[in-house]
């Protein structure tokens, strides 16, 4: 899956988007989305879950909980208590963003409101829902509307 390329990007890299390379950095996005990949390919535990002893030196798994909904994870067939850092190569054209798509663009994704309760989830709702909070990944959430913008610059 890795070797698929990614379609070319239209936006070009400028002044903005290399600015967002430097909040990138600084604000340690690389640990998790390292490049070239822009992943690190391991495992975050959810909130709530500490996996067996033995998954530390069977997996390769970032002792980092970044707060996303546990939903998917523990209730499901298929979980197993955790997420895989997702690639960010070609997120430009990729969404709705979040475990079960929540959140339809970046500026949403980094937008703080999306904590509150009385936010409307620009993407997946849920049954009956009218607002929710969509929880997780607080990365990026206190930057400067400015280095927000051009980390969105640099992502897209």
């Amino acid at each position: 899956m890795y070797s698929i390329e990614p379609p070319s990007n239209p936006n070009k890299f400028d002044a903005i988007a290399a600015r967002g390379q430097k909040v990138f950095n600084t604000e340690g996005c690389v640990v998790c989305h390292t490049p070239p990949l822009y992943t690190s390919n391991k495992l975050t535990p959810v909130q709530g879950f500490s996996g067996p002893e033995d998954h530390k030196k069977q997996y390769d798994i970032l002792p980092v909980v970044v707060g996303t909904d546990p939903a998917s994870a523990l209730t499901t067939r298929r979980g197993t208590g955790y997420y895989k850092v997702p690639s960010l190569k070609g997120v430009w054209y990729r969404g709705p963003f979040e475990h079960n798509g929540s959140v339809a663009t970046l500026e949403d994704w980094f937008n703080p409101a999306r904590l509150r309760e009385d936010y409307v989830p620009t993407g997946f709702k849920g049954y009956g829902m009218k607002t929710r909070a969509v929880k997780g990944h607080e990365f990026g959430l206190d930057l400067s509307v400015e280095d927000r913008k051009a980390l969105i610059a640099f992502s897209s």
